[in-house]
């Protein structure tokens, strides 16, 4: 019998700065790789999502951020057929206040880089280009 399988919940953080840009990272060493995203990651068994972006923000970028917005649902299908994987993808909105962007994980992240929201890279996230998408057209889905 084949094991059942399911999606698993993402969490994509848009943290934007003073000047409107967003904060995007090259990933590398899991699937999206050579795709630039948002901070995040997978929504841990007990935690909330805004518990989930404050974590994997802190993880990812060491920054320390508190207040976030439910800005985005989107159906992360790209992945199925190159990495088995699908994932329901929630974004996050939250505004940056200090602090200096590290790479903390670099085996997962080459760097991180500031991106208008009218001049973003080619190849990105399926996630994080979804929750771009739903932001300029103001839905939620």
């Amino acid at each position: 019998m084949t094991e059942k399988k399911y999606p698993r919940v993402g969490v994509g953080v848009m943290i934007v700065n003073k000047k409107r840009e967003v904060l995007l990272g090259l990933r590398q060493g899991s699937h999206g790789a050579g795709e630039w995203s948002f901070p995040g990651g997978a929504l841990e068994f007990g935690e909330t999502i805004f518990v989930t972006a404050k974590r994997e923000v802190k993880e990812e970028t060491g920054l320390d951020i508190d207040e976030f917005e439910l800005i985005s649902v989107y159906d992360e299908l790209r992945y199925i057929k190159t990495d088995d994987k699908h994932y329901i993808g929630l974004g996050v909105k939250t505004e940056y206040k200090s602090g200096e962007v590290k790479i903390m994980e670099p085996d997962k992240c080459l760097e991180w880089k500031w991106y208008g929201l009218d001049n973003l890279p080619e190849k990105m996230l399926d996630n994080t280009e979804g929750i771009i998408k739903n932001y300029k057209a103001g839905k939620i889905y």
